[in-house]
């Protein structure tokens, strides 16, 4: 039986989730910073279409990106050392965000970043919680990425790319600053043949969980994020 939340309602053990469909969890509650923040930390997110209730989600595998694992093409090694793409972080944050809204999916006719979202996850941000890295070209933006900080682990939560591998170079970009950081485990929720073709693998949830409870202790905003990041192709890992 699936979970209502209610305001005060805490999450369901994440083992309670359902096998079809894979990891739905609860529905209802709200997307306040404190709901949101409790649900990633125990490896909950949701995700829902507009005039759906909020779904709640902890799919079991969870498909990681560990930053070491990391594949670089040879291609891409290039594309980033040329610096065709400005790399910044957090100068466009809600922009970001709705350019990743508007992306085509394949399979999907919609989209689950509904105006709901976008105006929970910029309060997020305000706060310090949520970030972006964006590739700018030429004074525009043409790819970029967001997700969440907490503590050691980066939860993904969507990229776009107006012009090719303007994505993957903030990805890039992404992995090398929280080498800096010390965080090695970016949350990339679901299985794609493109975050495959990048390094990221699914692992088993418990295995999953048990990651979380040993890199996440603290919830105040992460430290490091807070900085300018622009300069040309500086952002290629020594692992690539």
């Amino acid at each position: 039986m699936i979970a209502w939340l209610h305001p005060r309602t805490p999450f369901p053990p994440v083992s309670a989730a359902l096998v079809a469909p894979n990891g739905l969890l609860a529905v209802g509650g709200d997307l306040s910073p404190l709901r949101l923040i409790d649900a990633y930390r125990q490896g909950i997110f949701p995700w829902y279409s507009q005039g759906q209730p909020i779904l709640w989600w902890s799919p079991d595998p969870r498909m990681v990106l560990f930053v070491d694992e990391l594949r670089v093409s040879r291609s891409l090694r290039r594309r980033v050392r040329s610096g065709v793409f400005e790399v910044r972080i957090d100068t466009a944050f809600r922009a970001v965000v709705t350019a990743c809204a508007r992306a085509p999916r394949g399979g999907q006719s919609g989209t689950w970043i509904t105006a709901d979202m976008i105006e929970a996850y910029d309060r997020l941000h305000r706060l310090g919680y949520a970030h972006s890295v964006e590739s700018w070209r030429d004074g525009r933006l043409v790819g970029g990425l967001y997700g969440l900080a907490l503590d050691r682990v980066f939860f993904g939560e969507s990229m776009f790319a107006d012009e090719t591998d303007a994505s993957k170079v903030a990805l890039v970009a992404l992995v090398a600053h929280l080498t800096r950081l010390g965080v090695s485990v970016v949350d990339c929720q679901q299985e794609t043949a493109h975050l495959t073709s990048l390094g990221a693998r699914p692992i088993p949830r418990a295995r999953f969980a048990g990651l979380l409870a040993e890199l996440v202790h603290c919830i105040d905003p992460p430290p490091g994020w807070r900085l300018d990041m622009r300069g040309k192709g500086r952002a290629l890992p020594s692992t690539a």
